[in-house]
C-alpha cells in the first residue's frame, strides 16, 4: 500500500485444526500507536478489502489495526462461506487477537474490538469469552437479534438442525441477494461484487443454522455484554 503515514502487511497463522489462516494489519508509520484496534468482518466478508478503508483511516489517526479472514472466509483456507462452528471462530479470532496483545510492545496498549454484522455477534461473543481483557467494543449494524416475524417456527429450526447434520455444506437455504439487502450503497455494492474474497453464493445449511443460533443465543444473553463500553 503506498502510503507514508501508515505501513500495512499481511500474513498467515495455522489455527488449532491446522487451517492456514490469512491476516492483515495496518500500522502508522512514523510514531508508536495509541492503542490496538482488531477487526471482526461479516459472513461471506473479509478484512483485507472491503474493510481496508476502515482499517487505513483508524490507523492514519494513530490506531494499530489488526484483522484476520476466518476460516472459508476471503484469503483464508477452508470451504468458501462455510461455518461449521461459530465457536470456532471465535476461538480463532480469541488466540490470534491474544498473541497480538501479549507482543512486548503491546502489553500495555488499550485493546478494542470493531465488528460489522456477524462480527457484531463475534465480539459480543469474544467479550463474553473474556469480559475483563477488553477495553471497549464499536458495533456496526450487530448480528444480535432476529425479527420476529423471520424467526422459523420450533418444527422448523429443529429439521434445520437434522439436516445440517446431514448436508451440512450444501447451498440450499433460500435467500434474497445479500449484497442487495445488507448494502445500501450502490457503489458499495460494486465493490463487494466485484471483491473476488466475498462469498455470493447460498448460505450453506450449516453455516446458517450456525449464525442462527449465535444470534438467538446473543439475543438471550444481552445483558452479559454489559461490562465493556460499546458503540
Amino acid at each position: 500500500m503506498a502510503n507514508d503515514d501508515i505501513k500495512y502487511e499481511e500474513g498467515y497463522i495455522s489455527n488449532a485444526r491446522g487451517v492456514e489462516l490469512f491476516t492483515c494489519q495496518w500500522i502508522p508509520s512514523h510514531h508508536e500507536p495509541k492503542a490496538l484496534i482488531f477487526l471482526c468482518h461479516g459472513y461471506a466478508m473479509e478484512c483485507s478489502i472491503s474493510m481496508r478503508g476502515t482499517g487505513t483511516r483508524l490507523a492514519k489517526a494513530g490506531f494499530a489495526v489488526h484483522g484476520v479472514d476466518y476460516e472459508g472466509h476471503g484469503k483464508s483456507s477452508g470451504l468458501q462461506g462455510y461455518i461449521s462452528n461459530l465457536n470456532d471462530v471465535v476461538d480463532d479470532c480469541s488466540v490470534y487477537f491474544a498473541s497480538v496483545c501479549e507482543k512486548e510492545e503491546n502489553k500495555r496498549k488499550q485493546k478494542f474490538l470493531l465488528g460489522e454484522s456477524m462480527g457484531g455477534a463475534i465480539v459480543l461473543m469474544l467479550h463474553r469469552k473474556e469480559p475483563t481483557f477488553w477495553d471497549g467494543a464499536i458495533l456496526v449494524a450487530p448480528m444480535c437479534k432476529i425479527v420476529e416475524d423471520m424467526k422459523p417456527r420450533p418444527i422448523v429450526i429443529t429439521i434445520l438442525s437434522k439436516l445440517s447434520n446431514v448436508i451440512p455444506t450444501w447451498k440450499i437455504i433460500p435467500s434474497e441477494d445479500i449484497i442487495d439487502r445488507a448494502i445500501k450503497s450502490e457503489e458499495w455494492r460494486e465493490e463487494v461484487r466485484n471483491n473476488p474474497y466475498c462469498y455470493k453464493g447460498r448460505p450453506r445449511l450449516k453455516t446458517g443454522y450456525e449464525i442462527f443460533m449465535a444470534s438467538l443465543d446473543i439475543e438471550s444473553n444481552l445483558d452479559k455484554s454489559t461490562g465493556v463500553p460499546m458503540l
